[in-house]
């Protein structure tokens, strides 16, 4: 698992968020300290935390673990390079974080 991705998300998540460090430690249960951590990459977070993490930044784990989860649709056998996968799995991200944060947008049909 990318442990620096890791962080970078849930700094990311944060920001967007619009909330200080301070602030998700409290709403995660978890301390200032190994937030820090987290979002460096320097210590690796629980499936425990993650969770929490997940349920105060209101975003679906696979948004924090997207450099980690692997998607048959972007397997091996694609034919497209890995910083073009990397590029895909931003954008299918962008749009699952634009359907969690907007509400009442109208579906496609």
């Amino acid at each position: 698992m990318p442990y620096q991705e890791l962080g970078k998300r849930v700094r990311q998540q944060r920001m967007l968020a619009q909330m200080t460090q301070e602030k998700l430690a409290e709403k995660a249960g978890i301390s200032l300290s190994f937030l820090g951590h987290i979002e460096r990459g320097t210590r690796k977070a629980s499936l425990d935390t993650l969770v929490k993490l997940c349920n105060a930044l209101k975003v679906s784990p696979r948004v924090l673990l997207q450099d980690s989860l692997q998607d048959d649709l972007l397997g091996d056998n694609v034919g497209i390079s890995e910083s073009q996968k990397k590029l895909l799995r931003e954008i299918s991200n962008c749009i699952i974080e634009y359907g969690e944060y907007s509400s009442g947008a109208p579906e496609d049909k």
